[in-house]
This record gives C-alpha cells, sequence and structure tokens, in this order.
C-alpha cells in the first residue's frame, strides 16, 4: 500500500501496488505510485539479467515481490493465444502460468491487478478473470470479431475496454461500419453492462480520471477528434462530452495519434501515428507521413488544440505516448521514425521552450522518477540489432546510465518498474530485469 494511491481516485479499482497495470495508472503518466526511483548516482551502473521470452508484452507488479508477464502467441489472424506468468522478480523463471487463453484476433493486449485481487486480461475479442496464481475463474468473448488493446478498470470496479480499428490503412473500419466501441463490463462474471459506439475509428488505448465532482471520465483518442465519455454508475451508461470533441487533424498529411497522458489539466499525445505494422526490427524509416510528427496538448476545459514539432522533419512515426513531468514542467516527445528524442519546458497551453534534444531510437513506453528527475527510454542499436536501456537526467537529456538487454528487436511495448531499484523492460522477445549495481 502506497500514500499515493490512497490520495488518488482515479487508481481505486486498481490493487495497492507501485504499478498495477500498463503506464502505472489510468492516466498513463509513466510514474509510480510512490517514490521509488533508480536514484543512479556516480559510479554506480546500470546491468541486465534477460530471458527469451515470445511475445511478451508488459509486466506488472501486485502484492509485494510479485511480477506478472502478459504475452500472447501466434501471428496476426485470428488464431492467436494469451497468457499470463508470475516470474521470480530477479531470475525471471516462471512461477506460475495460465493456460493459453483464447483470443482470438492479434493486436499486443493488457493486464491489470484489481483491487478484489484478481488479474484481468484483454487481448483479441477476450477478456479473461484470472486468480493470483494465473489460473481461469471467468471470461466474456467481446462483442466485435477484432482485437481490443487491453483494458481500464474504473474507480468502482469496472472494467472498459475498446476495439482496435481506425484510420485509412490496416486498420481502417470497414464501409459503413461508424465507429470503435467502449465495452464496460463488471468484474465478477465479466457480464457486459454498457457499450458505446464511438462516431470515428480509434487505435489509440483509452485513458482516464475522475473529474472534480468525482465522475470517472474515460478519454479516447479518435481518428481525427479527441473524445470524453463521462460514466454514470448508477445507470451503467457511458455519455459522450459534447462540449469536448476537439479537431486535431489541421496538417496536410498528418496521421491519428496514439496513447494520450493525463496530466497538468491537459490530455498530451503524439500524432502520425498511421502505418506502425510496418515495425520490424524498428520504427526507423518507417514513417510516410509528409507532415512533421508534433506533440499535441489540448486543455481538458477547453477544446482547442496546441501543437510543437518533434523534430520538424517529414516521415515521422510512433505508436506510444509522450512524458510529462508535471513538477517539473518538462514535456518530453520522440519520433521513431527519424530517431529523435525533444524536451520542452511548457507553460500555458501554446508555450513551450525547447529545452534539448538527442539523436535516440526510442519507441517504447516510458518510465519516469519525479523524486529523481530520472527518465527510463530506450535506443535500438541497428549497427549490433540490440535494444538498449537508457536512463536519462530529464533537465539536461544527459545520459545517467545505458545497458543492453540482448533484444533484437526494438522495445514498442511496456516496462514497469521493480521492487527494489530495477525496472523490467519487455519486447516481443525479450524480458529483462534492469538495476542497479
Amino acid at each position: 500500500m502506497t500514500s499515493a494511491q490512497k490520495r488518488d481516485p482515479a487508481l481505486a479499482g486498481y490493487w495497492r501496488s507501485p504499478w498495477p497495470c500498463e503506464d502505472g495508472g489510468p492516466r498513463r503518466t509513466q510514474a509510480p505510485a510512490s517514490d521509488f526511483a533508480l536514484d543512479l548516482k556516480p559510479g554506480e551502473k546500470l546491468a541486465a539479467h534477460c530471458r527469451n521470452v515470445m511475445v511478451a508484452c508488459m509486466t506488472i507488479l501486485r502484492e509485494r515481490g510479485e511480477v506478472y508477464v502478459q504475452g500472447h502467441l501466434g501471428g496476426v489472424g485470428s488464431d492467436a493465444t494469451s497468457w499470463v506468468e508470475r516470474i521470480d522478480p530477479e531470475s525471471l523463471e516462471p512461477l506460475k502460468k495460465s493456460p493459453a487463453l483464447p483470443a482470438g484476433p492479434f493486436w499486443p493486449g493488457g493486464v491489470a491487478a484489481h483491487t478484489n485481487g484478481s488479474l484481468y486480461v484483454t487481448f483479441g475479442r477476450y477478456c479473461h478473470r484470472l486468480d493470483p496464481d494465473c489460473q481461469p475463474v471467468a471470461s466474456r468473448k467481446l462483442p466485435r470479431n477484432r482485437a481490443y488493446n487491453s483494458l481500464l478498470i474504473l474507480p468502482d470496479g469496472h472494467l472498459v475496454m475498446k476495439d482496435f480499428a481506425g484510420g485509412g490503412g490496416l486498420h481502417a473500419l470497414p464501409n459503413g461500419e461508424r465507429g470503435s466501441e467502449l465495452v464496460v463490463l463488471e468484474p465478477e462474471e465479466l457480464e457486459i453492462v454498457a457499450r458505446y459506439e464511438l462516431p470515428q475509428g480509434s487505435i489509440a488505448r483509452l485513458s482516464a480520471d475522475v473529474a472534480e465532482d468525482g465522475t470517472p471520465l474515460v478519454y479516447a483518442i479518435g481518428d481525427r477528434q479527441a473524445l470524453r465519455l463521462r460514466w454514470d454508475a448508477q445507470r451503467s451508461e457511458l455519455h459522450l462530452d459534447d462540449a469536448w470533441m476537439p479537431e486535431y487533424i489541421r496538417f496536410e498529411g498528418q496521421t491519428f495519434g496514439w496513447d494520450v497522458v493525463l496530466a497538468d489539466g491537459s490530455a498530451w499525445f503524439l500524432d502520425n501515428g498511421e502505418g506502425t505494422a510496418a515495425f520490424g526490427p524498428s520504427f526507423r524509416g518507417k514513417g510516410e507521413s509528409p507532415s512533421p510528427l508534433h506533440l499535441i496538448r489540448i486543455p481538458l476545459d477547453r477544446p482547442e488544440p496546441a501543437y510543437v514539432e518533434v523534430c520538424g522533419k517529414s516521415g515521422g512515426i510512433i505508436a506510444n505516448p509522450p512524458l510529462i513531468d508535471t513538477e517539473r514542467r518538462i514535456a518530453v516527445g520522440y519520433d521513431s521514425g527519424n530517431g529523435v528524442v525533444t524536451a520542452w519546458r511548457y507553460g500555458e497551453p501554446g508555450e513551450a521552450e525547447l529545452l534539448w534534444s538527442r539523436d535516440q531510437d526510442q519507441a517504447g513506453h516510458m518510465i519516469q522518477f519525479p523524486r529523481t528527475g530520472e527518465v527510463v527510454s530506450y535506443d535500438y542499436d541497428h549497427k549490433d540489432g540490440t535494444e538498449r536501456v537508457i536512463v536519462l537526467d530529464i533537465e539536461t537529456g544527459e545520459e545517467k546510465g545505458r545497458v543492453a538487454i540482448n533484444s533484437p528487436l526494438q522495445c514498442v511495448v511496456f516496462p514497469s518498474v521493480g521492487w527494489d531499484r530495477d525496472i523490467y523492460a519487455t519486447t516481443f522477445s525479450t524480458i529483462a530485469r534492469v538495476y542497479v549495481e
């Protein structure tokens, strides 16, 4: 249990651990719910212990010492299955493992630790409830025959998820279909209690927060607009907020945004997300948009986007969110197609002062440690064909440490913090424990 979680209503539905779900919480701040940090000091360095795993997606923490890995088997067709392991925190060897969990259509899903003690996995068109030993308790086949990309837990314990569709490429909506659909499940038997079809497709994962009046808010980045829905727990209904539906596609050749970070009174995300199916072994050179990639900021109290270019080059592409340090008022964005990471000191919406920019092949979800100003990021070495974990100073962009994690694939998925000055990094080939020595 942490004091941060007791104060944070957005985490009320999650198990009280430093990292109970992807990105550390539904706001996607990528920060632990504690003052945990690597706290690298002069004379110390990063080390890594790695295990080959096909195909890992993320790690989360539950009870002290418990580390869970979620992944899948199967290709891009309709025959994929998911799995969850509880692993040894140091050796990374499996201690408990689920059976193959039915999934169907492929896209990386997710796992979350619920306040009731259960684990919930949404992958493909299924949601599964597991006990702490990774054994199935209940399952639900979801309405649409396409992948649902993970889930959020609302403060009252309900689960919300969304199918993955949109844009003009591989994942475009079929003719005649209006948009992606949100589905809400109750947590015991996974019965469907609410459905809401969006006015457009949405590729990005959902994010959530709680309004000042206690109403849970769910945010979806559509392929043209940012959208917000209110959860009415008494009536078990989702309602679209018609007053906050900003159009963020404003530039010739600009494409849709990915996962949104809710921080400092704004929604923050990166655009030019079309074309990520071309990944392999990295995103370098895979972008096709003629419009430079932007960090987009939309105030939560007024629907007017503000834009800043990450590097000003065409051919940018991303598949993941930026990072926002609200204590230092620093935003970190990146362009995985051009291999650039940039940070700005932000003020009011539209105000951004360049702090630093560096050549770095960063693509995965990051981690920030607000107490020390450390940022965990990645740098894929194309010469060696190996991914590296890098810790940066968020004020200066200077490296505090780096270590190879023996992955031939760039990280495009989810890390977590560990239990003792360590983090867990996952790629589609590897799990790595990165620690200070």
